[in-house]
């Protein structure tokens, strides 16, 4: 089978596309033939080194296809199923092997590309506003990168909610893309201070929650945008890592909440996954969820896929077709 396998980290010319034997499922485990792949910044950040699987692998964490072998002792799937997955390596593929209890079932009404493009922001977005800092109705958030694949859907999950949610972009695209999710205020951070705006929106008190999937460049200000006792959710670094700091900070700043989630620890047994992948679903279905996909690339093109995520250029999910 054709994959993209990483043999040293770097940039795009790390990224090999070769010939390799078809994954056989073992206990427990069942393979999939892949029909549309998710392409995320982790993905990225794994190429480069930043964070480092061993070497050599297959790069990926997001796919959606059917179920066409399973192992011994399986019984959450069956061959022919059509079924998603996330956080589990080896997705840039034409066939992968998964714990067969991280595979969720994809119902009709769903296509393999919008389960792919919906699963792994979708599932992060859900955590974000259910369970590392449950919105409520009424209070505020603020969302950076609001036209990106996770903020699209962050913001309208927190619509849904019933919050208020104020958004910052680079362009006025991105701002009208953002209103369309249902944006209440949009800031254009590269012609406004979004630190002085947020003020500004909200009589100088601040807003309950940041939800800062940027990173390098709007950490300190998105703390700075917080209420007493507010929460700093950090939930991406696509603008580079956050120096490190002194906590007492936090203190000066109003007593504040600092978390650094990941999707592993709120998706950790499958109950808990499929009660996050089947609200995601079910809303989708009902129209209350819209996955918007930005672009499309052949697997073999991987590195025109990841050259225009890297751009911040894309307005929604990128996919990989095998």
């Amino acid at each position: 089978m054709k994959a993209i396998r990483i043999h040293q980290f770097g940039g795009l010319d790390a990224l090999k596309y070769e010939d390799i034997p078809a994954p056989t499922p073992g206990s427990g485990e069942a393979r999939l033939k892949i029909e549309a792949i998710g392409v995320n910044f982790i993905d990225v950040y794994q190429r480069v080194g930043l964070y480092k699987p061993a070497l050599p692998f297959t790069l990926g964490q997001e796919a959606a296809g059917v179920v066409d072998a399973v192992g011994a002792g399986v019984t959450d799937v069956k061959v022919g199923d059509r079924v998603a997955y996330t956080t589990t390596m080896g997705s840039y593929a034409e066939y992968a092997v998964v714990p067969a209890w991280r595979l969720v079932p994809v119902p009709a009404g769903v296509s393999a590309r919008d389960a792919a493009a919906v699963l792994l922001q979708g599932l992060t977005a859900h955590y974000l506003a259910y369970s590392t800092y449950p919105l409520q109705r009424g209070e505020t958030a603020l969302v950076h990168a609001a036209a990106g694949g996770l903020g699209a859907l962050l913001v309208q999950i927190a619509k849904n909610i019933g919050a208020r949610v104020i958004e910052t972009v680079s362009t006025e695209e991105k701002a009208r893309l953002a209103r369309a999710a249902g944006a209440d205020e949009v800031i254009l951070y590269e012609q406004t201070d979004f630190e002085a705006e947020v003020k500004r929106l909200t009589n100088g008190k601040g807003v309950d929650v940041v939800y800062d999937s940027v990173g390098k460049t709007t950490f300190d200000k998105s703390l700075n945008c917080l209420r007493r006792r507010g929460y700093m959710v950090l939930c991406g670094q696509s603008s580079g890592a956050v120096p490190p700091f002194d906590p007492q900070v936090l203190n000066a700043k109003g007593s504040l909440f600092l978390t650094r989630p990941t999707l592993a620890h709120y998706t950790a047994d499958r109950a808990e996954l499929s009660q996050r992948a089947n609200d995601l679903f079910q809303w989708m279905r009902a129209s209350k969820l819209k996955v918007r996909i930005d672009s499309t690339f052949p697997l073999a093109q991987t590195a025109d896929a990841h050259r225009h995520l890297e751009s911040r250029q894309a307005m929604g999910k990128v996919l990989l077709i095998p």
